[in-house]
């Protein structure tokens, strides 16, 4: 007899860029493939390393055909067959739905868990215990979201309310969800952290292969079919040319508009709570608080330390060029120097970074992005 967490199958969709952190991520060395914590590991590396651990099964990979080679590289324990290659940028419904498809094939009893590339999680123990619980859940037949309790009223992250538990046996922290809420106002975001009701949606959730692709094709039957037809050919020689035939077809739409949310309202999302510390790299000041909550230092180094000279200031500091920096008396700084490109904020400017981004593709300088 199986266990559910013999049937887990993690999969990791590693996409996007991370405008926010320009000019250290770009298109050809996006986030995830970043050592943004200084231990010598990508954030994508950190998250196989996480997940490896819990199951028999290999872990899958998403990820774009222009960052095949680098991911490859970075997790050298995979074969071609733990990846899914996207000929080009979709958005999470179909590079998740698509791998969902392939695993259900594989294996009609799949549980399939989604977790991002590009997250900071500690302690892994802690991580590790909430996925078992999540896949003890999603075992009875359930979407599980992983929710992260709220340190600040965030606008960035949608929400999920949840209450109610479901009484599961090895799994006594999931709850039943209520409703998924879209990013808030901040006085909105204020009332559901004070209410107590409320969790970050960090795109996480652990689910049933059979009953993700059931939602998909009752909310998004065009995607369905196109990732359907897909699935049909993989593993078979037919694999590569099936997929460049039909994958610019598929609508672009998010997992969460097309399964969470028309799933929550059917009854069928539970959440089990985020005992750990979690964080999405978001901006250059979320980097330079992971690492100087590692480090005590006031001026975060990441790059060769030699280069920089430093009196009095505090904040951080990436040098990937081979010039000297010299900086004195300035409090929160961030200085990102690049070989073609230099960027100097501050730490609470540092959401602002994306609006840089805007105005380079603005002026068609795509060399920079």
């Amino acid at each position: 007899m199986r266990t559910p967490l013999d049937k887990f199958y993690p999969l990791i969709p590693a996409g996007g860029v991370g405008s926010r952190l320009w000019p250290l991520s770009r298109a050809h060395a996006p986030k995830f493939l970043l050592d943004l914590t200084g231990n010598g590991s990508s954030l994508l590396r950190q998250t196989y390393d996480r997940l490896s651990g819990l199951t028999q099964s290999s872990v899958m990979i998403v990820t774009g055909e222009s960052h095949a080679q680098a991911v490859r590289e970075q997790v050298r324990e995979l074969n071609d067959t733990d990846f899914v290659l996207e000929p080009s940028p979709k958005d999470s419904a179909a590079a998740i739905g698509l791998a969902c498809a392939i695993l259900y094939k594989r294996d009609r009893e799949a549980i399939i868990g989604s977790f991002a590339a590009d997250h900071v999680i500690t302690p892994v123990e802690e991580f590790q215990k909430v996925v078992k619980e999540a896949v003890e859940t999603a075992a009875t037949g359930k979407i599980v979201t992983i929710g992260i309790t709220p340190t600040e009223p965030s606008t960035a992250f949608g929400y999920i309310k949840a209450k109610s538990s479901l009484g599961i046996d090895n799994a006594p922290s999931a709850l039943a969800v209520e409703s998924f809420v879209e990013k808030p106002d901040a006085a909105t975001a204020a009332d559901y952290v004070n209410s107590g009701e409320y969790t970050w949606n960090a795109g996480m959730f652990v689910a049933p292969a059979e009953l993700m692709l059931k939602h998909l094709k009752e909310n998004e039957p065009e995607l369905y079919a196109g990732i359907n037809a897909i699935a049909e050919d993989w593993d078979t020689p037919q694999q590569h040319q099936t997929l460049q035939k039909l994958w610019d077809t598929l609508p672009k739409t998010a997992i969460d508009y097309a399964v969470a949310e028309p799933a929550a309202a059917a009854g069928d999302v539970a959440m089990v709570p985020g005992s750990f510390t979690w964080d999405d790299v978001g901006d250059f000041d979320a980097v330079t608080r992971l690492n100087q909550e590692k480090t005590g230092e006031k001026l975060t180094v990441l790059g060769e330390k030699s280069n920089v000279l430093n009196q009095d200031s505090s904040g951080l500091i990436v040098t990937h060029a081979e010039r000297k920096i010299a900086v004195i008396g300035i409090e929160n700084l961030v200085v990102v120097d690049t070989p073609d490109a230099l960027l100097i904020t501050t730490r609470d400017k540092a959401q602002a970074v994306k609006n840089t981004v805007a105005d380079i593709k603005e002026l068609n300088l795509n060399e920079l992005l």
